[in-house]
Parts: C-alpha cells; structure tokens; sequence
C-alpha cells in the first residue's frame, strides 16, 4: 500500500475556494446575494470573481501571497472578494469597521498591503489612517486605493454602477469622484492639495467590469499556504495579525456547517461582520450549501426584522449585543416570526436570561465559543434530546455553556495551570481552555515569539479560564486577567455579571476586580439599567439581589450606573478601561467616590 501515490486525481489541496466554483455549477442560477434591490445567482457570482481577480493581477500587480485589504460593512464586494482575492493567489486582509483612523494605521502598516479597498462611507477614516502611515522604509511602495461605491438596481447588463457619495470628504473639487492610485502623497500633507499621478476614475465595479469572466483561478499548490490575514481585537494585548491557511478556512467550513446542521439553500442574513475570522467562515459556508447572502449595511432591528420578512431568513450568527438590538426594538419594527429563526451566537458568553428573552422571540439559539486564532467558532453547545423536557429556564443555562468540540477540533480540554494536567470533570475546578486541530491558525504574522508561546506544550493556550461538566460539555468562566482573587478565592466575573444580569430592571452589566484594602480585590459592578423600568433601580437593590443568587465573598462592594458600557472595536465590553476606573474608585474614600462616579 505505501507505494500508491499521490496524483492529480486523488489528490487535490483543500480550499474554500472549491465552494464557488461548485456552486456555480450545481446551484447556476439560485440567488447568491440579495443587497437591497440588486440581486446576483451564484453564476454571476462566480463571473464576477473571476474578473475582479484577473484585474487585480493585470490591472493592479497584485502577486501570490500579496496582502489585499478592505475597509467596508457587510456589502455584496466584501463577499465577493473572499472568493476573488484567494483566487488570484494573494492574502485577503478585512479591517474592523469600528477601529479609530490610528488602529487602522497600525494594521496597514503591519500587513503592507498592495491594494487597499475602501467604501464610500469610510473613504475619511481610510483618509485618516493612510496619513498617519509612517513608512520605516522610505522606499516601500503605500498601497494603492479603490473606492467601493453603492451599487444599483439589476439590469440585463448586470449590476448599474451606482453614484459615488464622496460629499463627507474634505477634498477640494477637482478630487471628487477620483480614486487615488497611491496614498504616499497622503503623507504629512495637510489640507490634501496634492496632484494625483493618474486622475482617472478607478472603482470597485469597473474593476469587475475590466476584468475577464474567463479568468482562470490560480490552483493552490499548497493547501497550508495563506488565505487571509485577520487581527484580534487586543482586548488583552496589542492587535496580532492571524494567519488561516487554506486547508484551515476549508475544514473549519465544513465543520461549522455539519456541526449547525445547515441544510441546502439557507438563506443567511449577515447581521455578523465580515470582518470577524471572515464571517466565522460563513463568507465560504453559505456558498458551500448553495444559500443565499443577505446583506445589510447597518445592523439595525428594523433592517433585521425587514429582511427577516422580505426574503424567509432562516440564519443568521450574532454577537449578545444583537440580542439587545432584537430586544430594544420598536413595535413599528418588529415584525411576528413565522418560524424559528436560526442564530448561532458567540464573541462573548451571553447570560442564561438573555438567552431565553431572545428565544421568547422567536429566535432557536446555538451557543459557540471560540477566537480569531481558531477561524472562530471551537466549541459549540451542541443540543441533546434529552433537554427537551427541561423547563426554558434550565435549557437556557445549558445553552449558555461554551458546548463541546466541533469537528476539525481534535482535542479541547481544560488542563491546570500549574501541573499542566487536564481538571476534573465536576463543574467546578477551574483551568485554562486549550485547544489543537486543523482549524487553529498558521500563526502571528511577522511574530514568531508570540507564535511559540501559544502553541506552547502542544496546545494553542487560549487564555480563557473554565470548567468542564461531567458530560464533557466546557464552561468559560473568565479571561486569566479577568479573574477577581477576593482574600484568596477566586471570582468569576461572568459569574457575577449572570447573577445581575437576571434582575428585572438591569439592561446591561460588566464586572472587572477593584481594590479593597482588606480582601485585596472585590467585584465592582457597572450597570446599564433598563429605560423601561417604572421605579429607578438602586445600588443596594443590585447588591441584595446578589446577595440571595451568589456567594457572600462574590456580592460586589460597589455598583456603579453607567448609560453605556464602553466596549472594543469587536463589541466586547472595555474591562481594561473599566479596571482603571474600579481601581480609582477602589483607592478612595467613600465620601469621594460619588463625585468621581458622576464625572464617568
């Protein structure tokens, strides 16, 4: 048997990329993308890949594994370029919408990119950042750049190049409606009156239009070679630039569609960024089963709800902050679901409560949990029969867990972080969640130290703290620098925030560690409370409601009421920023403490 070798017909390299072609085939001419009024069938779809990664190679030079970035919300060429970047053997970088001009700055500087995609709405942040580049090189080529203009209604020509909105953008006249096509006169100039090398008009859809429907994708000799660049939020530490390889973005596909149970042709409402470890592979997934992409611009409930209606969505993955979205609607907005609507929600672990507030909307959730560096979802909460006779209560804490391993995960554990030595399995014992597979990352781009040590001892070490249940199903319990250690126990802040997050008058809640001069550390809680509630909830109304759901050392000593909680690029809360608050509070006297509270 060992001298049967490998051939081209028994061995081709694992890539998403498979997806749209297969697509384009067996699916020719069902509805791929529906963005407002313009539709495409996933033939157009992969014509029209085809043709934006051949003018991304003869009309722009982008090479194999040249870095492609975009700056855009969740737009039909967002998506397309998850097929068209790839196909033309360069590395698709997709920035967060949410990062400030400086963030962005650092991420351009970071990945280099040859081509720098920009929409309309974002052409002054994108601005912003290009004039904060500061090349160490002085002759490293800034990227070019392409505006992404709205698109119109569909004709028998394809789809009408919609007018370019450019009015925000403080550019004198003659720049209007232009395309630059290198940012290195952005540098250091200030107002922009610079003579642009080629004034000619460069835009996403004539690209598409000057490219060749005959194009032939450029095979993947490599299935471990890159295929898109991602950045963590830093919520812990500075951005790192993640590597997912081809092979990965394939199997990871793969397993999130079994694990979801999606069947054929779902229809997908994009309510997830794109952005986010690439739509959490959906970008790939939903072509794989021949769906179809709904794409919203703004994440609003009544766009939501509308395209829930218009067009049957029956997908759609979330982060909790949605839920409020959902919950806060208008009556106007909200519209009666005629099925369950299927959500698949991560990015932070919804409380038990919310989880069943959503669900008495209609909506089926399936919990998952994972990071940028595993191409997003690893475990997922996996649904048992044998919970259907439970009370709503009691399956909304069992959703609520972080589940089980989804298949290209060969092994998640929670191991202590001492002896290394996996927990017992009772629900208790905390340790650090790991994880090995082919879903992990390549690496950090350009960081080889930081690549060693997460993939230390043969694990990629998550940095998430949990337990695991004796029917195997793991909990997170908190990030390692998110634990409170109040006179020696320890805290879970998530723990905590649940317990809050029950109570009637409460809206939103985050708990981070504050000093106390006898226990070391205690919760601190910051309360968003509801605008709805009839009676005004006070600081010790919280602190008993605590005091009959938690542990006396786990009641906070100090509840702080906030209109917003301030929260990362990727919506999660900001404990960083909240921690420096706790502990200015912590180190005050009492009588001190309401001033700086109302100076927040």
């Amino acid at each position: 048997m060992d001298k049967l070798a490998k051939c081209e017909a028994n061995y081709v390299a694992l890539t998403p990329l498979t997806f749209l072609k297969r697509a384009s085939m067996c699916y020719a001419d069902r509805t791929s993308i529906i963005y407002s009024d313009a539709r495409f069938t996933w033939r157009q779809t992969y014509h029209r890949c085809c043709c934006l990664a051949s003018s991304l190679r003869s009309r722009l030079g982008v090479v194999k594994n040249d870095v492609v970035s975009v700056l855009a919300p969740n737009i039909p060429a967002v998506y397309e370029m998850h097929f068209a970047v790839p196909m033309a053997g360069a590395v698709l970088n997709t920035i967060n919408t949410r990062l400030s001009a400086k963030d962005i700055s650092t991420i351009l500087s970071h990945s280099e990119p040859k081509t720098l995609f920009v929409d309309y709405e974002y052409i002054s942040l994108a601005w912003d950042a290009l004039r904060l580049l500061k090349p160490d090189n002085p002759t490293k080529t800034p990227p070019s750049l392409v505006i992404i203009g709205e698109i119109g209604s569909t004709n028998s020509h394809g789809v009408k190049q919609g007018e370019l909105k450019y009015e925000h953008l403080v550019l004198t006249t003659n720049y209007r409606n232009v395309v630059l096509e290198s940012a290195l006169p952005l540098v250091d100039v200030d107002p922009p009156r610079v003579k642009l090398n080629n004034p000619r008009h460069v835009e996403y859809e004539e690209l598409v239009a000057m490219g060749d429907p005959n194009f032939e994708p450029l095979m993947v000799p490599d299935e471990w070679d890159p295929i898109t660049l991602n950045y963590t939020s830093g919520t812990t530490s500075a951005p790192k630039g993640v590597v997912y390889s081809h092979r990965g973005a394939y199997l990871s596909t793969l397993s999130l569609i079994l694990g979801w149970e999606m069947r054929t042709e779902p229809v997908y409402l994009w309510t997830l960024p794109m952005f986010h470890c690439n739509g959490w592979t959906f970008t790939w997934g939903v072509a794989a089963r021949g769906g179809t992409n709904v794409c919203i611009r703004n994440t609003t409930a009544a766009d939501i709800y509308r395209s829930i209606a218009l067009h049957g969505v029956t997908h759609m993955c979330a982060a909790p902050t949605v839920f409020q979205i959902l919950q806060e609607a208008k009556r106007e907005e909200r519209v009666r679901l005629k099925y369950p609507v299927q959500i698949l929600t991560g990015g932070g672990p919804p409380p038990a409560a919310l989880l069943e507030e959503v669900e008495k909307l209609g909506f089926r959730v399936v919990h998952a949990y994972g990071l940028t560096e595993a191409t997003g979802p690893a475990l997922v909460c996996e649904w048992q029969k044998r919970w259907d006779s439970l009370t709503q209560e009691k399956q909304a804490q069992l959703k609520a867990r972080q589940g089980i391993s989804v298949l290209t995960v060969a092994d998640a554990d929670v191991i202590d972080l001492k002896t290394l030595c996996r927990v017992p399995r009772d629900g208790k014992t905390m340790g650090e969640i790991v994880l090995r597979g082919s879903g992990i990352m390549k690496g950090y781009y350009k960081d080889e130290k930081a690549t060693s040590e997460a993939f230390k001892h043969g694990w990629f070490h998550t940095g998430d703290l949990g337990v695991v249940h004796p029917d195997g199903y793991v909990e997170i319990k908190d990030r390692l620098k998110d634990v409170i250690i109040s006179g020696g126990e320890n805290i879970s802040s998530l723990e905590v925030e649940g317990a809050i997050f029950r109570h009637p008058k409460v809206s939103e809640v985050t708990v981070v560690a504050m000093p106390h001069p006898r226990w070391g550390e205690t919760p601190c809680a910051f309360v968003v409370p509801k605008k709805e509630a009839i009676t005004k909830v006070t600081e010790q109304e919280i602190i008993a409601h605590c005091r009959t759901n938690l542990s006396h050392y786990m009641v906070p000593r100090k509840v702080v009421f906030v209109d917003e909680i301030p929260k990362t690029g990727t919506g999660k809360p900001e404990k960083k920023l909240l921690r420096e608050r706790a502990k200015k509070l912590g180190n005050l006297p009492q009588s001190q403490q309401e001033l700086v509270i109302s100076r927040l």
